[in-house]
């Protein structure tokens, strides 16, 4: 019996135990922490921290597009080119009357078909009494011992001589002309027939020529051509009444079709284009006044194709000039061929 009390008491004891554990857990409930961790490495005192770098992306095929060369210089082709000379032009007559000599001589008196200015042709010191509108001749007549003649005996004539004297005047205000001075002498032979001879004319201009390098892959060139257009003419030699072949060319490579215009160009002299004296021959962005002016057969001819340009100038000289001409400066601008032609800004420098 007393082992039965005192089991009972045992467990009373444990429980009332328990009971005290959970009252205080519960007014005082145990602090968690977290476990130590252990402190970030520290960098090596001579590496800088470094910035987060972004993959490289790689192509699987590499470019293979490059800049164009620069054009070479193309081969000259063997041109069948033969330089012409002018042929002295019959154009003056003489009659040797019985005291008087009669002159005839036709307007076109180079026979390259540009007429002269009655005005600046005189025999000596006496000018044309009359003028043969549909034959397109002048005529002069003297007294033997009139207009500054001279005479000299021989054994079996007497010789009257007269000077047939030439000297163009500038053309419409413009220091160019386009025939040169000249001296016909003309003799009358009393008992014998008369003799008239021309002196040959042998003018010559060597013109500048050059090539024109443009940024952005556009490169001008200007020719002087043969007569068929066909080859750069291998000769810088030109007569009066020859008409001169120039091209003008842009070679656009890769560029979007371009179309070349000749805004304005220049000849002097000197390699100066503010020289004097200076003929500007197109004008007022493309126009060629030299045809205007002059009269000239100077002209543009039908495109052959948008990046080049082609025209034919009568060849000239200056007025009292001996010495070739040296220089022409050409302003030659393009612009995009699918451009409004209309437009203020079509054209590119």
């Amino acid at each position: 019996m007393v082992s039965k009390w005192t089991a009972v008491w045992l467990v009373t004891l444990a429980m009332l135990g328990s009971y005290c554990d959970a009252q205080w857990n519960f007014l005082n409930p145990p602090s968690y922490q977290k476990p130590p961790q252990p402190p970030p490495a520290a960098p090596p005192a001579n590496q800088l921290p470094q910035e987060p770098t972004q993959p490289k992306q790689t192509s699987e095929t590499s470019l293979t597009w490059t800049f164009p060369e620069d054009p070479k210089p193309e081969p000259q082709p063997e041109v069948p080119f033969q330089q012409r000379y002018p042929v002295p032009a019959v154009t003056v007559a003489a009659e040797c009357r019985e005291s008087s000599a009669h002159v005839e001589v036709k307007k076109d008196m180079f026979g390259i078909g540009q007429l002269i200015n009655p005005a600046d042709l005189t025999l000596g010191s006496c000018g044309a009494i009359g003028e043969d509108s549909v034959a397109q001749v002048l005529i002069f007549e003297a007294e033997l011992h009139t207009c500054g003649s001279t005479l000299r005996m021989t054994e079996d004539a007497l010789i009257y001589s007269f000077t047939l004297n030439y000297k163009p005047q500038p053309l419409a205000g413009v220091p160019v002309v386009r025939t040169s001075s000249a001296a016909v002498i003309v003799e009358c032979h009393y008992p014998r027939k008369h003799n008239v001879s021309s002196l040959p004319l042998n003018p010559l201009w060597i013109p500048f020529s050059a090539a024109k390098v443009a940024d952005e892959f556009l490169y001008f060139t200007l020719k002087l051509m043969t007569d068929d257009w066909q080859f750069e003419r291998p000769a810088y030699q030109y007569f009066l009444g020859d008409m001169i072949n120039i091209e003008a060319t842009v070679k656009q490579y890769f560029h979007v079709p371009l179309r070349v215009y000749v805004d304005k160009c220049v000849a002097t002299l000197v390699p100066d284009i503010n020289a004097k004296p200076r003929y500007v021959f197109i004008d007022n962005y493309g126009c060629l006044v030299d045809a205007q002016i002059t009269g000239s057969a100077s002209k543009f001819l039908a495109r052959t194709a948008e990046n080049k340009l082609q025209f034919q100038l009568e060849a000239f000289r200056f007025q009292g000039g001996r010495r070739p001409m040296e220089l022409m400066q050409f302003v030659a601008p393009v612009t995009l061929v699918d451009l409004v032609l209309g437009s203020p800004n079509h054209r590119l420098a």
